[in-house]
């Protein structure tokens, strides 16, 4: 199940890759955050091995084994959170930092200077990020999680 998890995100980020920074990803880490628990670590990280396998490693891979880390992090905090708006704020919010999460690993690769001229640069994407992530996560959050639910109690 975890792989199948797995690679559906990673099919579903591809499916969409001609959009730039609209991808359901974020959308897909809540919802198996808040349905999964800990064990939304598993799809998350075949996820991300899978883009590593496929894209090759750079410094945005260093970032990669965090920043999911974060949203699930939040996402399973916030997981008794019924309100749509409150999920989509969530997903934007994280949109529109995502840029800024990888900061840390462009200051320790090339100094201040390289770490806020990628984060400044980053930008307008982030906004792109921040309205898709918004979007998506409003339409289909509360949906996705009650057919995840459903599937994993008829499965177990």
């Amino acid at each position: 199940m975890f792989g199948v998890l797995g690679g559906l995100t990673f099919a579903a980020k591809v499916a969409m890759m001609a959009l730039p920074n609209i991808e359901p990803v974020s959308l897909l880490v809540m919802v198996y955050a808040v349905t999964l628990g800990k064990k939304c670590l598993f799809p998350i990280y075949i996820y991300v091995i899978l883009e590593l396998l496929v894209y090759g490693i750079g410094i945005w891979s260093v970032g990669y084994l965090y920043v999911w880390l974060i949203l699930a992090a939040t996402a399973w905090l916030l997981r008794n959170m019924r309100s749509p708006l409150g999920w989509a704020l969530l997903s934007g919010g994280f949109g529109l930092l995502f840029g800024g999460l990888f900061t840390p690993v462009c200051l320790l690769s090339g100094g201040p200077g390289f770490a806020l001229s990628w984060w400044l640069s980053g930008i307008p994407f982030d906004l792109i990020h921040c309205g898709a992530n918004f979007a998506l996560a409003l339409a289909l959050f509360c949906p996705l999680r009650q057919l995840m639910t459903q599937l994993l109690a008829e499965r177990f």
